[in-house]
């Protein structure tokens, strides 16, 4: 699994920072986190298909952060996709998104399908899950989180010890079927062991820090609205987003495993103050850059997380 960063400024795009976007690469299939401006150009310099995006999650309406999909979705259609798209956001998504498809003359070759994000919202993949998070930020917006399902570890030397040869057996007991084996009932409760970790991403949208988030942070890669750095708090707290700071204190309290910084003003040509500030108060802090790809299953080897 993979994080791309596709856009990392706040509000301005800069000659090194577009506008938001967050693609996530799980197993060949493409889940976009916001959808700015440029996007599909975004996607090419960065390697990634954008024939794979499956699903595309907007925040919240603030223009930064949606007026990408007029052209992705164009672009999509020019390249001849046949499968269906889903995009979920807040409440006005689908009023949004009907305005866009008549932008122009072109014609679909997909279907787009549109679904509306509230507190309860939750897709259901035999994969992972995506849950909303309600955050504070003026008008309906909305955080998410990716969480990847995982079954219980196998418990290899119990199987042998029971004399089950490698091969069919252990898989269906893996599966939580029970099995017979030379005239014995063997169920799975007794060569499985706790459940397994899987991999966790919570990303905060545009906010203030909120207890939400926090709440969902912990053992996840966190991305968190970064926009000011903590001379500023004040202004930050005047436009409803937050601080380095703030957002490596939501971090520490909710033990996330690593934090990443997004949605970086424009006034900041040198962003590592904000990753400086931040690491006082949460060593794993880093500042996201355009095109920065995070590897989560190297971070598991490195670092012991997610076992």
């Amino acid at each position: 699994m993979e994080v791309v960063f596709l856009g990392t400024t706040a509000a301005i795009p800069t000659a090194k920072r577009a506008h938001t976007a967050i693609a996530l690469r799980y197993e060949g299939e493409v889940i976009l986190w916001d959808c700015g401006e440029g996007v599909q150009r975004q996607l090419i310099k960065s390697g990634i298909s954008y024939m794979r995006i499956s699903k595309i999650f907007i925040t919240h309406l603030h223009g930064d952060h949606f007026l990408g999909l007029p052209g992705l979705i164009q672009t999509l259609g020019f390249a001849g996709r046949t499968e269906a798209l889903e995009i979920y956001g807040p409440p006005g998504i689908e009023e949004l998104v009907s305005a866009m498809l008549k932008l122009g003359y072109f014609e679909l070759s997909f279907e787009v399908r549109v679904g509306e994000l509230d507190e309860s919202f939750k897709l259901r993949d035999e994969r992972y899950t995506i849950s909303a998070l309600r955050v504070e930020h003026g008008l309906p917006a909305f955080g998410l989180v990716f969480e990847e399902k995982k079954g219980r570890r196998f418990l290899r030397e119990k199987a042998e010890a029971l004399g089950i040869p490698p091969g069919p057996l252990y898989k269906k007991l893996q599966r939580g079927e029970s099995i017979v084996f030379e005239g014995r009932v063997i169920s799975p409760e007794e060569v499985l062991g706790e459940q397994k970790k899987g991999f966790k991403v919570v990303y905060s949208g545009d906010t203030r820090p909120v207890k939400s988030v926090e709440r969902a942070c912990g053992d996840a890669l966190l991305i968190h609205d970064s926009t000011f750095d903590h001379t500023l708090a004040e202004e930050a707290k005047e436009r409803l987003h937050s601080t380095c700071v703030e957002a490596a204190q939501l971090a520490r309290r909710g033990n996330a495993r690593i934090l990443y910084l997004t949605h970086i003003s424009p006034r900041y040509r040198n962003a590592k103050l904000l990753e400086e500030q931040a690491r006082e108060v949460f060593p794993e802090s880093y500042v996201a850059e355009d095109f920065a790809v995070v590897n989560l299953q190297n971070l598991k080897k490195e670092r012991g997380w997610w076992d």
